[in-house]
C-alpha cells in the first residue's frame, strides 16, 4: 500500500466501486420496468437526493455560482446528457441480458480515456500505451466477430462515460461532487419528468395487482436516487484521501463485479472468442498499468484515470 494510500480512503474509493460494481443486481429487481422508465426515474429521484444535500451542507452559493456562469452551465448540461445516455444504454444492457458487455465498456474506459487525450488534448503516447491501445482493438474485434455484430454496448457505454469525463474535466475541477451532480440532475430531472408522463399508466411505478408490484417495488425506484448520490460521495471521498494511480486500480472493481454477477449469477453465455477478447482486454489494462506505474515517479501522475461509473 503506498504511504498515502489512508485505510479510510481505501474504505471510501473500494466502497463507491463496490456499489456501482453491484448496480445490476438493483437493476434486476426493477424488472419489468424499462430501461426508459428507469432512468428516468433515476434522474427525478437523484435531483431530490442532490438538493437534500445541497441543503444540509449549505451548497446554495455553490450551486448559484454555477448557475450564474453560462460557460460552466453549458459545459454541466453537455456532461448531464451524456452521462443521461451513459444511464439509459446501462439499463438497457442490464435489462437485456448484456452485463457482460456493460463489463467491457467500463474495462475499456480507461483506454478510451487515453485515447482521448491524445485526440483531443494533444498528449503524447509512450509505447507501452501504443501497445495497450492496440491489444484493446484487437480485443474488440475478436469479441465483435464472435458475436457476429458490433459490440455497440460496450464501445457505447465507453465513449459516451470517458466523453463525459473529459467535460467534467475541463469544466474546471473547482466544483465539488455535490454541486456537480445537482445541475447535472437538474438538467436530466425534466426530461425524465416528461418521460415518466409519457409513458402514464403503462409504467411500473405505482402500479398495484396482480403483477405482484407494490411500495417494495416503489422505494426500490426511489432508491436509485440514493445510490447515485452515495456512491458518488464515496468516491469523492476516497479520492480526496488516495493518490490517483491507487483511485485508477480500484475503478477495476466494478467492471470486475459486472462480469462474475453476468457469468456466474445471471448465467450470460461465454463463448470462448468472448472469452478470448476479455482476456486481451485485461491484458490491455495491464500494460497501461504498468506503464503508468513505471511513469508515476518521475511524472506525479497516472495515466489510468480514476473514473466514476454508472
Amino acid at each position: 500500500m503506498p504511504p498515502s494510500a489512508s485505510r479510510p480512503g481505501l474504505a471510501y474509493g473500494g466502497g463507491a466501486y463496490l456499489m456501482w460494481g453491484l448496480f445490476p443486481l438493483l437493476m434486476a429487481a426493477l424488472a419489468p420496468a424499462g430501461a426508459v422508465e428507469i432512468t428516468a426515474h433515476r434522474a427525478v429521484w437523484s435531483l431530490v437526493v442532490c438538493v437534500a444535500l445541497v441543503v444540509v451542507v449549505r451548497g446554495w452559493r455553490a450551486l448559484g455560482a454555477v448557475l450564474r456562469d453560462p460557460r460552466l452551465l453549458a459545459a454541466f448540461a453537455l456532461a448531464a446528457l451524456l452521462v443521461g445516455a451513459n444511464w439509459l444504454i446501462y439499463v438497457y444492457a442490464v435489462g437485456s441480458g448484456h452485463v457482460n458487455s456493460a463489463s467491457l465498456g467500463y474495462y475499456i474506459n480507461p483506454l478510451f480515456t487515453v485515447l482521448l487525450g491524445v485526440l483531443v488534448l494533444g498528449e503524447r503516447l509512450r509505447r507501452l500505451q501504443v501497445v495497450a491501445l492496440g491489444i484493446a482493438a484487437a480485443a474488440v474485434l475478436v469479441i465483435g466477430v464472435g458475436m457476429g455484430e458490433f459490440p455497440w454496448i460496450s464501445l457505447a457505454l465507453a465513449c459516451t462515460f470517458g466523453l463525459y469525463g473529459l467535460v467534467k474535466k475541463r469544466a474546471g475541477a473547482a466544483v465539488d461532487a455535490i454541486t456537480g451532480l445537482t445541475v447535472e440532475t437538474m438538467v436530466l430531472a425534466p426530461l425524465g419528468l416528461i418521460a415518466i408522463m409519457v409513458i402514464g399508466g403503462s409504467g411500473t411505478f405505482g402500479a398495484r395487482g396482480e403483477d405482484g408490484l407494490g411500495l417494495s417495488h416503489d422505494l426500490l425506484m426511489m432508491s436509485t436516487g440514493i445510490f447515485t448520490a452515495g456512491a458518488l460521495l464515496l468516491f469523492a471521498a476516497g479520492a480526496r484521501r488516495l493518490p490517483l494511480f491507487v483511485m485508477g486500480m480500484l475503478q477495476y472493481i466494478a467492471p470486475t463485479l459486472m462480469f462474475a454477477l453476468a457469468v456466474w449469477h445471471f448465467g450470460e453465455p461465454m463463448p470462448a472468442s468472448r472469452w478470448a477478447g476479455f482476456v486481451l482486454v485485461w491484458l490491455a489494462l495491464g500494460v497501461i498499468s504498468w506503464d503508468a506505474w513505471r511513469a508515476r515517479p518521475r511524472r506525479g501522475v497516472a495515466q489510468v484515470e480514476a473514473a466514476e461509473p454508472v
